[in-house]
């Protein structure tokens, strides 16, 4: 088993885009995230099914998840641990999967993710509008549809060399660095 494949760069298909803020001038700031399925999904790949496990705890109020790997060689679990955070939605579910995804990140899974420039992306003017909840603030329409936007990235070891994304019109709406495949697809 070779733990450094933990630390390997995600795939594009495997880390997830959402918007953070808008603006008043209709900027929208992204952020790349990644989903505890690929967690999971990346652990099972590295150090195989029945070989880690996770596990939860309330530490001073705080939700804990712990994520143990089972080490052949010292025939012991080493575990790694991290804190979770409420999510907008699903309090407790959000803290578990929280904390879950930052104990992984300490197992160097989606690391590079910290390493992605801010996405500030100008937003066509049927793409937001105000939000009558927080007066000034700005929310996305339906008509911004980030989760049918393409995006393609290079890596230079674990750093990003290249980030875009066209949207579901195919209009290139994000660049950063310069490209290097010749397809420019990326990973």
């Amino acid at each position: 088993m070779d733990l450094s494949k933990l630390g390997e760069p995600l795939k594009i298909s495997q880390v997830d885009f959402r918007v953070q803020s808008i603006n008043g001038g209709g900027y929208a700031t992204i952020l790349a995230y990644k989903d505890a399925r690929v967690d999971m999904d990346r652990l099972d790949a590295v150090v195989g099914r029945g070989k880690w496990q996770r596990k939860h705890e309330i530490i001073g109020n705080q939700l804990f998840c712990s994520v143990g790997i089972y080490n052949e060689d010292i025939k012991e679990w080493i575990w790694v641990q991290d804190v979770g955070t409420e999510s907008n939605t699903e309090k407790e579910k959000g803290r578990a999967s929280d904390s879950f995804k930052r104990a992984c990140f300490n197992l160097g899974i989606g690391r590079e993710l910290y390493e992605y420039p801010q996405i500030s992306v100008k937003l066509n003017v049927d793409e937001y509008e105000d939000d009558p909840r927080n007066q000034g603030k700005k929310k996305a329409t339906w008509n911004l549809k980030i989760k049918e936007w393409r995006w393609y990235v290079e890596f230079e070891g674990a750093r990003v060399s290249y980030l875009a994304c066209k949207d579901q019109k195919g209009i290139i709406r994000y660049t950063y660095g310069t490209r290097k495949a010749a397809d420019g697809a990326g990973s």
